[in-house]
């Protein structure tokens, strides 16, 4: 793990890159954003009661030189956003509801991730996802080709380091999405300077079932093999014909994938989150995430149960992905 961030801060130390936490009263966010700030990793934007974050600050002997605190009630460029956030919703929101809407910390902070008064945007210690990402796909929206927005998680165990994708947002994708998913899920492998080679999961191995669940995923494959000809992906595969190479021998021998998939593509919510879970309590890996991917600019979501440690972490991933925008 401590290689898994050494790499990431590498990257993003002295960029100078801001990254707003809309939560910036929260202990756990404040002694995150105070580490950040004190090692030159980000600049921190905490968004909140300034007079209650610097008192709760001083508390915590925490200091917030290198910082910025923004209240949306008092902000002085409200207009410039107000404006922005109308124009960007498309007659969907009047002035009168703009300035009602960006009261709220999420949507005040996304919008300065929107208008690049900010790179990237963390929340979710004390909101739901749905109250970090709505805000998030109504202004910031997902890049141009990708449909939907989708989360993965780094599975960390000593050296290893594996990528399992969607294990968070996409209930039941269909080929189309699955093949973004894995297009996604291999640039953001790249980030951490994982090689991808991408396996497309299924209770089949190369046709040794048929189903419409199992053909789902070979569609999958086709597609996303059409998108990027380039990237090593096959399936449908097991998971044991993709991870032993054995196994891959007997079921697939003439797959360019012979045990040695580290992207591993679940082909609904229900399959990656069970997947992933059981990887971490049985098999000991350290799930980090989820960290989503697609969007225009990085906005990522905790855990309500969330530790400084994770903060931390998900800041400097949010980060990095805003220098791979």
């Amino acid at each position: 793990m401590s290689d898994l961030f050494s790499v990431l801060k590498d990257k993003v130390n002295g960029k100078g890159l801001k990254i707003v936490f809309p939560e910036g009263s929260d202990e756990r966010i404040l002694a995150a954003a105070g580490r950040l700030a004190a090692e030159k990793m980000i600049i921190p934007i905490l968004i909140g009661n300034v007079q209650s974050i610097e008192a709760k600050a001083k508390e915590m002997n925490i200091s917030l030189e290198s910082a910025e605190i923004y209240d949306p009630g008092h902000y002085e460029k409200i207009d410039e956003l107000v404006a922005s956030f109308i124009e960007r919703r498309k007659g969907k929101a009047t002035e009168e509801d703009a300035r009602k809407i960006l009261l709220d910390e999420n949507y005040f902070g996304t919008m300065l991730v929107y208008t690049n008064k900010a790179d990237g945007l963390v929340s979710g210690a004390a909101h739901s996802t749905a109250d970090t990402v709505r805000p998030a796909l109504q202004i910031i929206k997902t890049k141009a080709g990708v449909g939907k927005t989708s989360g993965v998680f780094i599975m960390v165990r000593e050296n290893e380091k594996y990528i399992f994708a969607d294990c968070a947002i996409n209930i039941s994708p269909d080929s189309q999405d699955l093949a973004e998913i894995a297009i996604e899920s291999a640039k953001t492998a790249k980030m951490f300077d994982i090689e991808p080679r991408v396996a497309m999961l299924s209770f089949s191995t190369k046709g040794s079932a048929k189903s419409p669940e199992t053909e789902k995923v070979t569609a999958a494959v086709q597609e996303a093999k059409l998108r990027d000809p380039q990237l090593i992906l096959d399936g449908e595969f097991q998971f044991d014909a993709a991870f032993v190479p054995s196994v891959a021998q007997k079921k697939a021998p003439d797959s360019p994938l012979q045990g040695d998939a580290n992207v591993f593509i679940f082909p609904s919510l229900e399959a990656g989150n069970i997947g992933y879970k059981i990887a971490q309590r049985l098999g000991h890996f350290e799930a980090v995430g989820p960290i989503l991917q697609g969007l225009n600019r990085p906005v990522n979501d905790l855990s309500r149960g969330c530790n400084e440690e994770d903060v931390y972490k998900l800041a400097l991933i949010t980060a990095a992905q805003a220098l791979n925008q």
